[in-house]
């Protein structure tokens, strides 16, 4: 950060330091920060470093916002736009927005840190009055206290280690246990797993919960039923392929999201159509999905509500905006879920 003007207040570093410290030219650091085309990945993280160095923020809305106003904004960043899902979380959040006269700007990140990064830096850029992250993971520099300008931040359905800050998270654990625990009491054993890659927080939660139903009846995870790393439809579709391709197949499959979920039904779908001789497994999904209850197969359900997940996600930031008493300590709320057993 640059340093503080004795009696004054923080001076903020501009652009051409930045250039200067990531020996690039200021048009170079503008073009990184607008999305990077045409610039080199290795240039774009000597300027993301230099911006992380000097505390660096564009604000976009200087000339816009006269002093004392506020940008009545509320910056919203999430994983994958094209997920249903995700569109109601959205709509959970903006409806507690609008009770307290905010709008939101909502982000897109695609599971990517630098992206994730440089929309952090907007927003920031942009005045937000508060920020409701889904992280993608990874490094968290740039969610710390100190680069967001004391903005306040409420993760949703993820942490992040390192960053202190207020949570809204869902029984992870707990429903990927009682989904698991549902395909073994109806008589199961092999039972595989679909699920995205292992540094994100629910996906590592998630296979805990389908491990522990697993290893209470004794029965030990087997290598070549589990998939994970998968995060859309179209591998999600591959890696059941291989499932079913095994010489002994699964005969029941935990699928960790509802984009797992689909993948896998399509190759279902794929199999039926081809009359494939190949016994279809039953499915269990953690998270609801478009038609689930109109599927192939029959398909259980570990369900919760995605729009309330935003409006608590909302709630716990507006307590912090409103708040006018001493900062107290980081809230984490783990919201419940439960299962939807498929009609036979």
């Amino acid at each position: 950060m640059t340093p503080t003007p004795l009696g004054g207040p923080p001076r903020q570093p501009t652009i051409k330091e930045v250039a200067a410290l990531a020996g690039v030219s200021p048009m170079t650091v503008s073009r990184t920060l607008a999305g990077g085309k045409n610039v080199r990945q290795d240039v774009q993280d000597r300027v993301f470093e230099a911006v992380a160095s000097l505390g660096y923020h564009r604000n976009e809305n200087a000339r816009s916002i006269r002093p004392g106003q506020t940008s009545g904004l509320v910056g919203v960043a999430i994983t994958n736009l094209g997920n249903p899902y995700y569109g109601n979380f959205a709509l959970g959040v903006e409806e507690v927005a609008s009770h307290y006269g905010r709008r939101i700007v909502l982000g897109n990140t695609g599971e990517e840190l630098s992206r994730e990064r440089q929309l952090i830096a907007d927003f920031i850029g942009r005045q937000v009055e508060g920020l409701i992250v889904v992280p993608s993971g990874g490094d968290s520099g740039h969610l710390q206290r100190e680069m967001l300008r004391d903005t306040p931040l409420v993760l949703a359905s993820r942490t992040v280690a390192g960053v202190e800050a207020d949570a809204v998270v869902l029984d992870d654990i707990g429903g990927a246990y009682r989904g698991t625990s549902a395909l073994l009491d109806a008589g199961h054993t092999r039972v595989a797993y679909l699920g995205n890659v292992t540094s994100v927080f629910t996906g590592q939660r998630r296979y805990e919960g389908y491990e522990r139903a697993l290893a209470e009846r004794g029965i030990p995870v087997e290598p070549s039923l589990v998939r994970r790393g998968q995060q859309d439809v179209a591998t999600a579709s591959a890696a059941m392929r291989s499932l079913l391709d095994l010489e002994h197949p699964p005969t029941a499959v935990f699928s960790a999201n509802n984009r797992n979920t689909i993948g896998a039904l399509q190759e279902i779908g794929e199999r039926i159509r081809t009359r494939s001789q190949v016994p279809l497994p039953s499915i269990v999904s953690f998270d609801d999905f478009e038609l689930a209850d109109m599927m192939p197969v029959p398909v259980t359900v570990i369900d919760h509500d995605p729009r309330e997940l935003g409006r608590e996600a909302a709630r716990l930031l507006f307590a912090r905006l409103l708040d006018s008493a001493e900062p107290a300590p980081a809230r984490s709320v783990e919201m419940p879920t439960h299962l939807r057993v498929a009609r036979p």
